[in-house]
C-alpha cells in the first residue's frame, strides 16, 4: 500500500499545528544524533557496506545473539517483504487488527490469507497456518500479547514474525528475544525508526535462528540501508541506554490524555500499553473529524477506517506534548458540541 498510511500531512497545504497521525517519539532524534551523522557525510561519496555487516555486528552483541541472527533492513517494512517473499505462496495468519504491509506484502508474493481476530487470537487456537504476523505490542490497538509463549509452544510448525516495534514505548513488557534461544519458530522484527524518531533515514532489523536469517540475505538486495542510516545505527547502539525517550513520563501523559478525552461523551478512547491508543467518534466519521479537525485547527489523526476489523469511525492518536493534547481536547469538545 504505497498511501493510506499515518503520518500523511505532507499531502496538505495546511500547516500542521499538532500531528497525532504518527506514533513516533515526537520529541525528536537523541541529542547527539544529527551531528554525528552529518560528520559522516562523506560517506555518501562511496557504496555503504552492502548489508551492513558492522551494525549487524553491534546489534547481535546488543542481544547476546551471534551477527548470523541479524539482518538490517530499510525499516521493518523491507523485512517483511523479505519474510513475506521467502515464504511466497504459504497459508499465513495475519492478527487484526494490523499494519497493512504484513497483507499487501503477503498478496504480492501468493499467500494464502487468514485473518484472526485479537479476541479469538487470546483464546490460543492451534493454528493450521505455516506463518503468523502479530504486531506486540500492536498497531493500532496499542494492546499487548501477553500469552505468546504458550501459543508458540501450541503450535510448533508455525513461524511466528513478531514485529515488536513498539515495545521501547511500553514499561515491563517482555519481549520474545529471551524465546529465540529455545524455539526455532520464533522471527522478531525491529525498527529504531519510531523509538529514536528517524523515519525518514529508514531502518530496521530481524533477529531469528542463523539459517532463517541466512535464507533472507541471499533474497535481500544489495545497498538497501544508506551509508547514513548506518551511522545512525552505531550512534543508537553505542549510546543506547542514554538516549531512549522518557517512556514513564510519555505514558503517565497518555493516562491524562486518555482521561481527558473520555469525558467527551461524543468520543470513546481505548487503554493501550503503549504511547498510542484508539478512539471512536461516535457522531459522523473518522474520516470528516479529520477534515474538522485539519481545517479549523491544524491537527491531525489517523483515520483508522481502513484497517480491517476496524469501522468508518475509529481514529488512532498518539500522545504529543501535554500542551498539545489539550488542543486536540478542546476541539473535540467544539466537535461534541456542533455534532452530538
Amino acid at each position: 500500500m504505497l498511501s493510506g498510511h499515518g503520518d500523511d500531512g505532507y499531502t496538505f497545504r495546511k500547516n500542521i499545528v499538532a500531528d497525532f497521525s504518527t506514533n513516533v517519539w515526537y520529541g525528536g532524534e537523541p541529542a547527539g544524533l544529527k551531528e554525528f551523522v552529518w560528520d559522516k557525510w562523506n560517506e555518501v561519496n562511496r557504496y555503504p557496506e552492502v548489508t551492513a555487516e558492522r551494525l549487524s555486528e553491534k546489534i547481535a552483541a546488543h542481544h547476546g545473539l551471534s551477527s548470523g541472527q541479524i539482518l538490517v533492513n530499510n525499516g521493518t517494512t523491507e523485512s517483511i517483504y523479505l519474510i513475506a517473499q521467502l515464504f511466497s505462496g504459504r497459508a499465513t495468519t495475519i492478527l487484526t487488527p494490523a499494519f497493512s504491509e504484513y497483507e499487501d506484502a503477503c498478496h504480492i508474493f501468493g499467500h494464502e490469507l487468514r485473518f484472526l481476530p485479537w479476541a479469538e487470537a487470546l483464546e490460543l487456537p492451534q493454528l493450521r497456518s505455516e506463518l503468523v504476523f502479530i504486531c506486540n505490542p500492536n498497531n493500532p490497538t496499542g494492546r499487548l500479547f501477553a500469552d505468546l509463549l504458550f501459543w508458540i509452544k501450541r503450535s510448533p510448525g508455525c513461524l511466528f514474525v513478531i514485529d515488536e516495534a513498539f515495545i521501547d514505548f511500553t514499561v515491563g513488557a517482555e519481549s520474545a528475544f529471551n524465546l529465540l534461544k529455545t524455539f526455532r519458530n520464533v522471527v522478531i522484527l525491529r525498527s529504531l525508526t519510531k523509538t529514536y524518531a528517524i523515519p525518514g533515514l529508514r531502518l530496521g532489523y530481524i533477529a531469528g535462528q542463523e539459517e532463517l536469517v541466512s535464507q533472507l540475505r541471499g533474497i535481500k538486495q544489495p545497498w538497501t540501508v544508506n551509508a547514513l542510516a548506518q551511522a545512525a545505527g552505531h550512534f543508537i547502539f553505542d549510546n543506547d541506554e542514554k538516549i531512549k525517550p522518557p517512556v514513564e513520563q510519555l505514558l503517565s501523559d497518555k493516562l491524562d490524555f486518555l482521561n481527558q478525552l473520555s469525558s467527551n461523551e461524543a468520543i470513546e478512547a481505548s487503554e493501550s500499553a503503549t504511547h498510542f491508543f484508539l478512539c471512536k467518534t461516535l457522531v459522523r466519521s473518522a474520516g470528516h473529524l479529520k477534515q474538522f479537525l485539519l481545517e479549523n485547527h491544524g491537527i491531525l489523526i489517523r483515520d483508522a477506517g481502513n484497517f480491517r476489523g476496524l469501522t468508518r469511525q475509529h481514529f488512532r492518536v498518539a500522545t504529543l506534548s501535554p500542551e498539545k493534547n489539550s488542543l486536540l481536547v478542546n476541539a473535540l469538545e467544539e466537535w461534541k458540541k456542533l455534532y452530538y
